[in-house]
């Protein structure tokens, strides 16, 4: 097997499925609605998880981490159960802007292009 595919790249693709079917089918609260995972970084001792997520509301992506970071134990709990590792690692979930960034990069850019254009 090739070793362009660590093993804490397996594990943190596998943390993502999963964790998108626990966040669709289990989570309640109201503050945690429309979330996408993005990515999943783990520490090499697979002790720490960074989970960046997307949210579909802009504004209220605050709330929604909050609401994120308050439901990790119970996530990790979870995923203890569906992926069977030694240690589960602790869950941080940071929200991730680039693509609304790359976004208004790009509106900025064609209206650029369209002002040079005239």
């Amino acid at each position: 097997m090739p070793h362009d595919y660590s093993r804490t790249d397996r594990i943190g693709e596998q943390i993502k499925r999963e964790l998108s079917m626990l966040i669709r089918n289990e989570i309640k609260d109201p503050r945690v609605s429309m979330v996408s995972i993005l990515d999943v970084e783990i520490t090499k001792d697979l002790n720490k998880a960074k989970v960046f997520f997307d949210a579909l509301n802009q504004d209220e992506h605050e709330a929604c981490e909050k609401g994120l970071n308050n439901a990790a134990g119970f996530l990790r709990r979870e995923l203890g159960r569906a992926i069977k590792l030694r240690n589960t690692p602790e869950l941080l979930f940071i929200y991730d802007d680039t693509e609304q960034r790359a976004n208004d990069l790009s509106v900025m850019i064609d209206k650029a292009l369209y002002s040079d254009k005239k």
